[in-house]
């Protein structure tokens, strides 16, 4: 059973391109699927963003349907070798230039309480913003088992579901993603996996990366107006792809 983490309320459910889980013998055919070796990774990307944490955002359940999948293009990102790495507890995330550290000292235990009682803060591992605001890449941890109900601890994204069932846990009811992808990464142990979403709902559009190590979920967001991503869209989604495991 999956616990879905959304922005809002909403009747509508997410349009959401139609992904079927790739088996061993399809997976080097698969056109969602990337690999990048973990220096490539690290150096070649550059944005993120957090599944739609927007300042005044909030979680609730939704639901995703499946619709007719659009034709893959290539992701736009930019190289983020310049930019600050910022280490947290168990990830590494790029920052982009000009953006602040407004992570408060509270949200640092982020592990354990993102959203225990909608009333409280939310807490993030780490939360970098514009001057202005306008503009926000975070990263919070939660344990896997506040997102999907399992009797083992989850050591992969996969664990949650595919790429499609997964959607329903990171993405709200009523966005509209225009891009889902498996990003396999290159370890000294095999690959890991990652999940990235783009989409939008209510003028904001985000940019997520969503990976589990060791019964937790690792969730790099990066997100602006609508308005704003067609000029800086490229740096943001670089952002949240650049979030690594350590």
């Amino acid at each position: 059973m999956a616990i879905p983490i959304c922005l809002s309320l909403s009747p509508h459910p997410p349009n959401i391109p139609s992904l079927s889980s790739s088996s061993s013998s399809s997976k080097d055919n698969d056109p969602h699927l990337i690999r990048f070796s973990k220096r490539e990774f690290i150096s070649k990307t550059a944005k993120f963003l957090i599944f739609s944490l927007a300042p005044a955002s909030t979680f609730s359940q939704c639901s995703a349907e499946p619709s007719p999948p659009p034709k893959a293009a290539p992701l736009g990102i930019a190289n983020t070798k310049s930019w600050f790495q910022f280490y947290g507890a168990g990830f590494a995330i790029r920052v982009p230039p000009q953006f602040e550290d407004i992570t408060e000292p509270e949200d640092y235990n982020a592990g354990m309480s993102l959203y225990g009682d909608k009333a409280k803060p939310k807490k993030f591992a780490a939360r970098f913003a514009l001057p202005d605001g306008s503009e926000v890449v975070s990263v919070v941890i939660r344990p896997t088992n506040q997102l999907k109900i399992t009797f083992l601890e989850a050591q992969d994204i996969t664990d949650l579901g595919s790429l499609k069932e997964a959607a329903k846990i990171f993405v709200p009811g009523g966005a509209t993603i225009y891009s889902a992808r498996n990003i396999k990464i290159k370890e000294e142990e095999g690959f890991k996996t990652y999940y990235f979403y783009e989409f939008s709902r209510d003028q904001q559009h985000v940019a997520l990366v969503a990976a589990v190590d060791s019964g937790k979920v690792f969730i790099a967001g990066a997100t602006a107006p609508q308005s704003k991503w067609e000029d800086d869209g490229v740096r943001l989604r670089s952002a949240a792809i650049s979030l690594t495991l350590l």
